[in-house]
């Protein structure tokens, strides 16, 4: 019964965004009339899920046909293809934002312990680049997620309401193949790939198309000239030449940038931000530089006065760019804080290794050894799910970076180990590199929490 009424919600789901896709490049009153629509009935299926007022609010922006944010979705209709933007609605919004965030609440109750909104695994340890300062690039194919392990991590993180499985690596589209198979047998699945973006071809822009749940990232360090010191000569031509095939096949992408003390201002400039848009991206993941590893570089640490500009510099460009920016560790006040230890998000490297983060190589467990659900209830799981958030001050969300004290008592005190591919660290020296960074940004956080209040 529960299974039956699922599919009706879910095709009178699909049928309200069919209704939208109707009125692409027609009359933009219909339009408006199928988005309130489709507004009307999520806020009849979710109830008091989401606030009132959350409902309201979206209802008002699709009214203003001014809005910066309702021209970037009348762009996504205009530009990207129908089967790619109705299987990514219901997969992200049906599926996971929807039903998936209703039985996650559910099971967090039931079971006491963190259930995440979406897993991040790693395929494989290899790599088709050799970037310099990469474990992968010394590692290479030693380590793999059969197709089988991810079938299974997938198929339990369903029974949890986990309807988003995000890859990494190494290159996860090594394993472009067994991805695409994935995304055919978890056709109510959103999945999405960290990527260097050279192995992507026509070929695979037709899969993405024809799958219509997989999107990708393209990692960028900024222009030719600084992306090919460290990825390599000729990357970013080829990066860019994903991007225009992506673009002419009507496929949802974006970037994921590396922010660090040398290129801060370059991955947050108009030039850079208008190239990347001009490309057709809708999105950036934006990542502060963590010293992980005993190689790690402290001096790429951004400064306070650098990370609060990048702070300022986000917000500025959501208003002003038709993009979606996302600054994981200055954005802390949008998710109260750390997502890890399956708050939100948890990493399975392609050992298998559970670990809370995909900067924290910490683990008591391994996915080949136990359930997702017992990985969730292992000490540093349980520790993470007792201790967060770790700052009431959201601008220090990190048990590593901002709150290094915290992360070295979770490890010590739940036994887990190292489960790094090759660079062994303690977490004493871990935790030692942050100590004064995390000193030294406590002032400017202060400042700016307080301000934002």
């Amino acid at each position: 019964m529960a299974d039956a009424k699922h599919k009706v919600e879910r095709a009178a789901f699909g049928a309200a965004i069919d209704g939208i896709l109707k009125y692409v490049n027609k009359d933009e009153a219909d339009r408006e009339k199928a988005f309130l629509k489709l507004v009307d009935l999520s806020e009849k299926f979710m109830g008091d899920t989401f606030r009132k007022e959350s409902y309201d609010a979206a209802r008002r922006m699709i009214q203003d046909p001014d809005s910066k944010w309702m021209q970037y979705v009348n762009r996504i209709l205009n530009e990207v293809d129908p089967h790619v933007i109705k299987m990514s609605a219901l997969d992200y919004g049906f599926e996971a934002a929807f039903c998936g965030k209703k039985e996650i609440n559910e099971m967090r109750v039931k079971h006491q312990c963190n259930i995440p909104w979406l897993i991040l695994m790693d395929p494989t340890s290899a790599c088709n680049l050799h970037c310099t300062g990469c474990w992968a690039a010394e590692y290479g194919n030693r380590l793999n997620l059969s197709f089988e392990d991810m079938d299974r991590i997938v198929t339990q993180g369903k029974e949890l309401g986990i309807y988003l499985y995000f890859f990494t690596g190494g290159e996860p589209l090594v394993r472009k193949d067994d991805i695409i198979r994935l995304c055919e047998k978890h056709d109510d699945c959103g999945f999405h790939a960290f990527t260097n973006g050279t192995l992507i071809d026509e070929k695979f822009c037709q899969e993405m198309k024809r799958v219509g749940n997989f999107s990708v990232a393209i990692s960028l360090e900024g222009f030719d000239e600084v992306n090919d010191l460290r990825r390599g000569k000729g990357v970013f031509d080829k990066v860019m030449h994903a991007m225009d095939l992506m673009k002419q096949y009507g496929l949802i992408f974006g970037t994921s940038i590396c922010y660090t003390s040398k290129n801060y201002k370059v991955v947050t400039s108009d030039e850079f931000l208008d190239m990347i848009i001009e490309k057709g991206a809708r999105f950036s993941w934006y990542f502060h530089y963590m010293p992980v590893g005993n190689s790690a570089v402290p001096e790429l640490l951004p400064t306070p006065q650098q990370r609060e500009e990048m702070y300022k510099r986000i917000r500025h460009f959501r208003e002003t760019k038709a993009i979606f920016g996302m600054d994981f560790q200055n954005d802390g006040q949008f998710v109260g804080g750390c997502i890890a230890g399956g708050r939100r998000y948890l990493h399975i490297n392609a050992k298998g290794d559970v670990e809370p983060c995909v900067f924290i190589h910490y683990s008591n467990v391994n996915i080949h050894d136990c359930t997702l659900l017992e990985a969730l209830k292992s000490p540093i799981f349980q520790a993470y799910h007792d201790n967060q958030p770790f700052n009431d001050n959201h601008l220090r969300p990190c048990p590593m970076l901002e709150n290094p004290e915290k992360l070295r008592q979770m490890v010590k005190e739940t036994g887990a180990v190292n489960t790094d591919y090759q660079d062994m660290e303690s977490v004493d020296h871990l935790c030692d590199k942050c100590e004064s960074y995390a000193e030294n940004w406590k002032p400017t956080a202060e400042r700016l929490w307080n301000q934002k209040k």
